[in-house]
């Protein structure tokens, strides 16, 4: 039963989105919209499967709660910067969805470094925001792969403006969290 536990799937599925991000930004870079649609969807399919496998298995570990949400900023970010400078999203959605991850980060590091007790957990809008996040994407892929018409284009655009909407009151919702926290004097002196 030891070889059962030395294998965490849901890790190992963390780890694949992790790998899948710098193929998919070559893909991108090459032109390739199809190959990394594909392996957008799989790198999708391994964020839904991995929670909810580690949860079915009993597989949470806290090696798994830093790397998922590692995993879903690097491939976010990665997929954002890439898709605006090949022109496929506008630069402004870019700049505003990697801003809020940025300052998310930033603020996460000062927390840390007082010594602050931190417990991430997204919210319901911070859900919606990522949700929305990644359909941009999905949608910015289809553009560049099918000759789509009018109405999907408008659609997109829609989805583009919803999505930097959530991602602006995502982000004040977190730092408004963080500066509870810093306000609250939530600090540990180092003490055990």
């Amino acid at each position: 039963m030891e070889g059962d536990r030395a294998v965490n799937i849901p890790n190992t599925l963390t780890v694949i989105r992790i790998v899948l991000v710098p193929v998919i930004v070559i893909f991108l870079i090459q032109g390739e919209y199809g190959k990394a649609l594909i392996c957008f969807i799989i790198a999708g399919v391994t964020d839904g499967l991995d929670g909810l496998l580690a949860r079915i298995l009993n597989q949470t570990t806290v090696v798994g709660a830093y790397l998922d949400p590692l995993a879903d900023k690097a491939l976010v970010i990665s997929m954002f910067m890439t898709l605006a400078i090949v022109g496929v999203i506008p630069g402004w959605l870019a700049v505003v969805v990697i801003s809020r991850d940025c300052i998310i980060l930033g603020g996460v590091l000062v927390l840390t470094l007082m010594s602050v007790n931190l417990q991430i957990n997204p919210s319901f809008v911070s859900k919606i925001n990522t949700t929305l996040q990644l359909v941009a994407i999905f949608f910015a892929l289809l553009l560049k792969i099918g000759s789509a018409g009018k109405h999907f284009h408008d659609a997109f655009l829609f989805v583009c403006w919803l999505t930097a909407f959530f991602t602006v009151i995502s982000g004040a919702d977190y730092l408004l969290k963080g500066m509870k926290l810093i306000n609250r004097g939530d600090g540990n002196t180092g003490e055990s």
